[in-house]
């Protein structure tokens, strides 16, 4: 489908939508091809059943050609498409959240053997942390529109996987400092191409100056696209040093959340512990009325193991 403004993206999603009303069809259906003025999860209540786990705590286990720089060749290891049975077998959770890292491949055989693998174990992918160097603030256009492939080829991931988003890095420009309108506009193409896939598109405060949590929360409103959302990541923002500011931008994050969320009670900085308080993080959750998932990405010291059940315990408790 050629780029057009949100604006005529959205009449002509009303257009199909209306259609496929009158004639009592789904709107995918309608001849004009599959267009989705805004996402509809259904997301679960039970409080268990939003709970996911992250891959990336478990790289030292992942085999993947990617993941070298990450993996402890002294521990057993396990292909990513075997993970989510491992997630369900271990702390009895249901949604696993795999960084594209940890892909094996992004073939269609593999992606097919890893969709089957998840759903043997009775599980489903909720979100594909993905990763990149493009920048979609680079003055250079043509290295825009290479980010914006870039995550369009991870859209098309999500699709064969039946991921409802993913999480777009927003990489750095080494000649270049974080620049709003350029990033509304290529998020807002792939955007776009997410309306076109069902796939949302998910930003999360994961670097202090390229992903600074209030530079996204600019961003995300410039756009102002129905497919264009923050990830709240409880404690990537406290590496700040400032306390305060952690928990000011997980709330502002937090406004504008869809249905990914990171949980993590610690970081690990150049051997430095910074910690949040959880009960007051998942009072601003609660308080911004987020009902999506939470995915316990542990961070910390110490075994993942361990760890990422603490946080399934911790969250069960505030979630109740």
């Amino acid at each position: 489908m050629p780029w057009r403004s949100r604006r005529k993206f959205l009449m002509a999603s009303s257009a199909v939508a209306a259609t496929a009303a009158l004639n009592g069809v789904a709107p995918e259906a309608v001849g004009a091809g599959p267009f989705f003025s805004e996402p509809h999860i259904n997301f679960p209540v039970e409080p268990r059943a939003r709970l996911a786990v992250a891959s990336w705590p478990f790289r030292a286990i992942i085999e993947s050609p990617s993941n070298r720089w990450a993996r402890d060749p002294k521990q057993p290891g396990i292909d990513l498409k075997d993970f989510a049975a491992m997630v369900v077998q271990k702390f009895n959770v249901r949604q696993i959240e795999p960084l594209s890292d940890h892909f094996r491949s992004t073939e269609a055989a593999y992606l097919g053997e890893f969709r089957a693998a998840v759903e043997q174990a009775g599980a489903r992918v909720i979100n594909i942390p993905v990763g990149g160097r493009y920048s979609f603030y680079d003055p250079d256009a043509a290295k825009r529109q290479m980010a914006v492939d870039y995550g369009k080829k991870w859209m098309e991931v999500a699709v064969a996987l039946g991921s409802p988003s993913i999480r777009i890095h927003v990489a750095g420009a080494a000649n270049a400092k974080p620049d709003v309108d350029r990033t509304a506009q290529s998020l807002t193409r792939l955007a776009d191409y997410g309306a076109e896939k069902n796939v949302v598109i998910n930003l999360e405060n994961d670097d202090l100056v390229s992903e600074d949590a209030f530079f996204l929360v600019r961003v995300i409103d410039k756009a102002n696209h129905p497919w264009l959302h923050a990830l709240p990541d409880f404690c990537n923002s406290m590496l700040s040093g400032n306390e305060q500011f952690d928990y000011d931008a997980v709330t502002a994050l937090f406004k504008r959340a869809y249905n990914i969320c990171h949980v993590k009670d610690s970081e690990v900085d150049n051997g430095k512990v910074v910690r949040v308080d959880l009960a007051k993080t998942f009072g601003i959750l609660k308080a911004s009325g987020y009902r999506g998932y939470c995915s316990m990405e542990f961070e910390g010291q110490g075994s993942p193991y361990e760890g990422t059940q603490r946080l399934i315990d911790t969250s069960l408790k505030y979630l109740a």
